[in-house]
């Protein structure tokens, strides 16, 4: 493979790997680079297409751990995973950037409930207290709000899902496009 397929095929995924152990997107891209250079520097040492992947999250986790050492950041060094898990792909992740348009695209009780509990962390417990309901009621609406997102996520995309009904790829269906969000829902 050639650098420029290599980079083709995993470079959203070092991103979202990079992304999943540092905050900031300029200091992300940066340390894309640094990937994308000790990649290309090398690459011959690479024996197996099949070790390309792993060879390169071993080479991001460590670009990672450079990083905070010489931000005088070693406290963060302890906090990183130390190994390498091949199927480091966090597709969550990769969605959670398209989540807010969809949120949106809900009844507002339900996108008010969802923005609180899913995007910014909130407990329903925590929830159920500030807006002074039970939290049974409160466990209810998020699911409900949640079973009328996926009606919206599955106007716009198909998944796959492990054996665990763990989101493992996507695939955006071709015909969809943000203006149809409103009407998906109904």
């Amino acid at each position: 493979m050639t650098i420029d397929e290599i980079w083709q095929e995993y470079r959203s995924s070092l991103k979202a790997f990079l992304h999943s152990k540092v905050s900031n997107p300029d200091d992300v891209q940066d340390l894309l680079q640094d990937v994308l250079l000790k990649t290309h520097i090398a690459m011959h040492t690479i024996n197996e297409k099949s070790s390309i992947k792993a060879w390169l999250f071993q080479v991001a986790h460590h670009t990672v751990i450079d990083y905070y050492r010489k931000n005088g950041q070693e406290k963060h060094i302890q906090t990183l995973q130390l190994w390498y898990e091949p199927d480091e792909r966090n597709i969550k992740m990769e969605l959670a950037q398209c989540i807010r348009p969809f949120i949106q695209a809900l009844p507002e009780k339900s996108a008010s409930l969802l923005e609180e509990v899913e995007l910014e962390g909130k407990t329903q417990k925590q929830l159920a207290q500030e807006l002074s309901i039970s939290y049974s009621t409160v466990k209810s609406q998020v699911q409900k709000a949640r079973t009328e997102l996926n009606d919206v996520f599955h106007a716009c995309c198909e998944y796959e899902l492990d054996t665990h009904g763990n989101l493992i790829e996507y695939h955006p269906k071709a015909d969809f496009n943000t203006r149809n969000l409103k009407s998906a829902n109904k």
